[in-house]
């Protein structure tokens, strides 16, 4: 396994060592420029935060929060870890950019889905990664491309398994083994990005790839608490196995020191409470009605001229066009007919663009407006067939 040339000139940060030993209460320290906590804002109001979270804190995440995820990751994933080795951060999305930091140089050769997330592109894209991006079907990727591609010795292997964004697809048991087979094999490095597990609709498999990794295994699992809470919190998490959690914690120290102490209080807070699970079970209901009335709406205005599957879960719906046009040059019109959708192009490396794909998200807009905009759609799509 090669990590990127800038990890061998990344050092622990000292003097986040060092704050992270001051915090012994019988501990005299003149090493950080911590301000003095009797005047700090919180400490001088009547907040009924805890006043600590108005310091620094530690690099790694508060340590109950980490706890949490770490029991969680056990108790509903099957992840066989302990806390230290999760990594709570400024969204699953600085995952993407710690992974890339980690492994990529300019050329350096990586797998993706195809189509993926379109940030997760841009980063990979931005550090200049070589992508192979493998074709998905509804149940998992193409096996026998994936194990071509893993011949090659990329740096590592982004996947979605679970209602992957954009193409709403979710890997069934087999694929999940066969994949975590194929990983071990050619040992190559496994980033499994999990945004959307919790939003799941109807009864098919879920566990991560990383589940049924072993500790002879390289892998880092992303998780998010934006899709279940709020996404304005910016608060996730990674797990990753142990030789990759110290590289990962350097580069999150010369990140940003430490996520929001306020934001991880509040997602711990909520996480706790009684209220937590029927609030997940309500997003769940209130979302597969959503995804019901988008799915009436497309079999009712286009089902003769595009092709896709109902999503088991997560947010989006992905429209094929059975006449690919591109799609990109589409969306002008539909801004104009105040309508936004996600042209499929964005979602695809650099020099493997398919034509003729759509993103819906059926989660945002009302059930009203979803059929408005689903019919406005259509008549976009039949007018640009017919030109």
């Amino acid at each position: 396994m090669a990590f990127s040339q800038r990890v061998a000139q990344l050092k622990s940060s000292l003097i986040r060592d060092i704050l992270a030993a001051a915090q012994q209460p019988d501990v005299i320290s003149f090493a950080g420029g911590l301000p003095d906590p009797a005047l700090l804002f919180w400490h001088e109001s009547e907040s009924p935060l805890p006043k600590q979270l108005a310091q620094y804190g530690p690099s790694e995440g508060e340590p109950t929060l980490r706890e949490y995820v770490a029991n969680y990751a056990r108790q509903q994933l099957g992840i066989d870890c302990q806390a230290q080795q999760v990594l709570i951060l400024s969204g699953s999305q600085q995952g993407i950019d710690l992974v890339s930091k980690l492994f990529i140089d300019p050329q350096t050769p990586i797998i993706t889905e195809s189509p993926t997330y379109l940030a997760a592109l841009q980063c990979f894209e931005f550090f200049g990664a070589d992508i192979t991006g493998i074709p998905l079907s509804p149940t998992g990727i193409d096996l026998p491309r994936l194990q071509q591609a893993l011949q090659q010795q990329p740096a590592f292997t982004y996947l979605i398994p679970t209602f992957q964004n954009p193409a709403a697809s979710c890997y069934d048991a087999e694929h999940r083994q066969q994949v975590v087979q194929a990983l071990q094999a050619a040992r190559v490095p496994l980033i499994e990005d999990d945004p959307y597990r919790d939003l799941v609709y109807d009864e098919v498999e879920r566990r991560p790839l990383c589940a049924q990794m072993t500790a002879d295994d390289s892998w880092v699992y992303l998780g998010t608490f934006s899709k279940t809470l709020a996404p304005g919190l910016r608060i996730g998490f990674l797990i990753a196995s142990p030789d990759l959690l110290p590289h990962l914690l350097r580069l999150k120290q010369a990140a940003d020191l430490h996520s929001s102490r306020l934001g991880q209080y509040l997602v711990l807070q909520a996480v706790s409470s009684d209220s937590y699970q029927s609030h997940l079970q309500t997003l769940q209901q209130h979302y597969r009605q959503k995804r019901d009335v988008m799915q009436r709406a497309l079999q009712a205005e286009l089902s003769d001229i595009a092709d896709w599957q109902c999503p088991a879960g997560g947010l989006f719906f992905w429209l094929t066009l059975k006449e690919r046009l591109d799609t990109r040059l589409l969306l002008p019109d539909w801004l104009k007919q105040g309508l936004a959708v996600m042209p499929g192009e964005a979602f695809y490396p650099e020099n493997q663009v398919e034509l003729g794909h759509l993103r819906l998200n059926f989660s945002h807009a009302s059930e009203q407006a979803i059929e408005i905009g689903v019919a406005r759609l259509a008549a976009g799509l039949r007018k640009a067939l017919d030109d």
